[in-house]
């Protein structure tokens, strides 16, 4: 099973530019989030930050009671062995196929024989759709084999936790549901926990159990899906359903006196503006694997909540539910909280 990752008060500047502050949540074990926000507001640098890459200039992250943030070279590098990384590129060595690409960081970090190298990386190959293809150079291959390539490697040192940098761009649709799928299939037979940095409303709105979202410079909301999916905080709303009209503008974020015209002109506004996508399902994993041990671990945590959540996401929730769980959590049928 992964495990639980804290930050506390994280703060990340570049000299006088401050990327983010005081971004504050917790990665609940083995489960799927998501970190969103509008291109340019440190999504890569904040998943970068989590494992020592770049260095905070406060706050704490926190695995298995060490803080990487503070923590000395031997404690950092031991820790880094529970992440896998999947980087927006994919981050193959072109000169390699992709079977000494997965293998690479087998030989360079363990002392394992090649026989048992082969053996996990063939493993890895398969659970990521590339049985076959081991042979075939970065170059040869499609952008989302090459993506999957990248996840394979991330997985072959058995991580508990992965982070997936904007692992559908560059993707096309299609793609791109692929390898949410694979995700969440991932999930449901490992039980890592994983963070998907990402600007997708797609991959936002069907993949993670829970998500966050940054903007100007601030952690704007993390939590569970319904929270977020519908919430009527201006940017999330604005972002989650792919609105023009909201704080967000082209160069990041609106001035005050453009969002007090926009709302003084709702009614001219074009269609689609306001349109609200609801509520979509999440997707589940593919027939035939095991069900995710997430789900009822996150369930049990968000009904232990559920009474500090928002009308409209304890609506949800409970909407969700089988007349037996309402019934374990004591909550009537036909109840809509």
């Amino acid at each position: 099973m992964g495990v639980e990752v804290v930050v506390e008060g994280l703060s990340k500047s570049f000299g006088p530019q401050n990327i983010w502050r005081d971004v504050s949540l917790v990665l609940p074990a083995g489960e799927v989030s998501a970190m969103l926000g509008p291109s340019g507001t440190g999504k890569s640098v904040f998943l970068k930050s989590l494992i020592g890459l770049l260095k905070p200039e406060r706050g704490k992250v926190v695995v298995n009671g060490v803080d990487l943030v503070r923590c000395s070279e031997h404690q950092l590098y031991a820790a880094r062995k529970l992440f896998g990384v999947l980087f927006q590129d994919g981050a193959l060595f072109g000169s390699m196929n992709l079977y000494d690409n997965v293998a690479f960081p087998l030989r360079e970090h363990t002392k394992k024989s090649e026989a048992e190298i082969r053996r996990i990386v063939l493993e890895k190959l398969e659970m990521t759709g590339l049985a076959g293809a081991e042979k075939k150079l970065p170059g040869e291959i499609s952008g989302g084999m090459r993506k999957r390539a990248g996840l394979a490697r991330a997985l072959v040192l058995d991580p508990q936790v992965i982070l997936c940098d904007e692992p559908d761009s560059g993707l096309d649709p299609v793609r791109t549901a692929y390898l949410s799928q694979l995700l969440i299939d991932l999930n449901a037979q490992i039980d890592a926990t994983i963070l998907i940095v990402t600007h997708n409303i797609n991959v936002a709105r069907t993949v993670p159990d829970n998500v966050g979202l940054l903007f100007r410079r601030e952690l704007v909301m993390f939590g569970p899906r319904e929270v977020l999916l519908t919430s009527d905080e201006p940017v999330v709303a604005q972002f989650l359903n792919g609105r023009r009209v909201g704080p967000i503008g082209m160069s990041e974020e609106k001035d005050q006196a453009t969002m007090d015209a926009e709302a003084a002109n709702r009614h001219l506004a074009q269609p689609g503006d306001d349109e609200i996508q609801g509520m979509a399902p999440q997707i589940q994993p593919t027939p035939g694997l095991p069900p995710r041990p997430a789900v009822a671990r996150r369930k049990h945590r968000v009904l232990r909540i559920l009474h500090t959540l928002p009308p409209e996401a304890q609506r949800t929730i409970v909407d969700s539910l089988t007349p037996e769980e309402r019934a374990q959590y004591g909550i009537g049928l036909g109840t809509r909280r």
